[in-house]
């Protein structure tokens, strides 16, 4: 039987406080969190329960239409990565997939110059209100993520505004995920094991699933708490941390019930350096460019990135495995 994870649980209320010893010690709890795992629950009296719930029903609006409606807005049609990816199109190693089907939103403006893969207009559906109900609630929580990024600036002894010149125009995507029901849901080891790329996650899901490596190297069921999202630290936190924080490998198990789930990934911009940052300590890592890393990661997942790495419409360059980051079985037994 899989056991549970405690997570610790950090409440971000005080996070935007006019007090900068509340805004401080907010930074010492989340720091001493991602210290203890790299997932944590987060809880806030910020959060607009009323824009999640507008979510979820727009979400479910969406999936309920037959594959030919979604796939006019299939991903492949995109400038910027967004769209509708139907299940079977993010492949793991050995062709394997998870069944799930979903909808990706990036930040969404022109960008009349300076292009780079992951950023310009957004694809959208034509269906009422979806445009607007996935805005609002992206809005929303970029708002949350970006004073996030100045309480982890303070945990790593930075000037509290450190990341704010690094997150003008970033590559955070906000993904709808819709796990059909599946009476016959069996799960397989490592299909869906990963870290994410960016710097962290903000999680909101409708049902249980999760499960992490724990610090014994076991999967372990992280449990859904109301009124809580779910935050975990991903590749380039763990880099600018130094290896302080660790990236956590998760998937999500096969769960015999109707499952949705909207991860926000925030990352710096596109064209920023991820390097470790904590004064008086040699670097653990090398230097990795932001935007190159996730579309690398990207593109080693995706059907139609990787039909255009095959007919060389496509050259990826400085790309890492994608395990290259996290704790891994092997480790977290040691």
């Amino acid at each position: 039987m899989t056991q549970q994870y405690a997570l610790p649980l950090v409440d971000i209320s005080n996070i935007g406080s006019d007090s900068f010893e509340e805004r401080l010690q907010v930074a010492r709890d989340l720091d001493k969190a991602c210290v203890e795992a790299g997932f944590l629950y987060i809880k806030s009296a910020q959060f607009d329960t009323d824009i999640f719930r507008r979510l979820v029903d727009t979400a479910k609006h969406y999936f309920a239409a037959d594959i030919d409606t979604k796939m006019r807005s299939y991903i492949g049609y995109s400038e910027n990565h967004s769209g509708y990816v139907p299940i079977g199109e993010e492949q793991f190693g050995g062709g394997g997939y998870d069944l799930k089907e979903a909808f990706d939103v990036n930040y969404d403006y022109p960008l009349a110059e300076g292009r780079r893969p992951l950023l310009g207009p957004n694809l959208w559906p034509d269906m009422p209100g979806f445009r607007e109900d996935v805005l609002a609630y992206y809005q929303h929580i970029k708002a949350i993520g970006h004073q996030l990024f100045r309480a982890f600036a303070l945990a790593l002894g930075l000037e509290e505004t450190h990341f704010d010149a690094h997150l003008q125009h970033p590559p955070s995507q906000l993904r709808l995920i819709h796990y059909p029901f599946d009476p016959d849901a069996k799960d397989r080891p490592g299909i869906g094991a990963h870290t994410d790329y960016e710097c962290f996650t903000l999680l909101f899901a409708t049902a249980p699933g999760l499960q992490v490596i724990n610090k014994q190297g076991k999967w372990a069921d992280v449990p859904l708490i109301e009124n809580m999202m779910i935050m975990n630290i991903s590749d380039m936190m763990e880099i600018m941390s130094n290896g302080r924080y660790v990236a956590t490998k998760h998937r999500v198990k096969k769960v015999k019930e109707e499952r949705y789930s909207f991860p926000l990934f925030f990352s710096c911009d596109y064209d920023h350096v991820i390097t470790p940052m904590v004064k008086g300590e040699a670097p653990k890592y090398p230097p990795l460019k932001g935007g190159e890393h996730l579309y690398n990661q990207t593109a080693q997942t995706f059907a139609y990135l990787k039909r255009k790495i095959a007919n060389g419409e496509l050259a990826l360059h400085n790309a890492v495995p994608l395990d290259s980051f996290g704790l891994h079985e092997a480790q977290a037994k040691a």
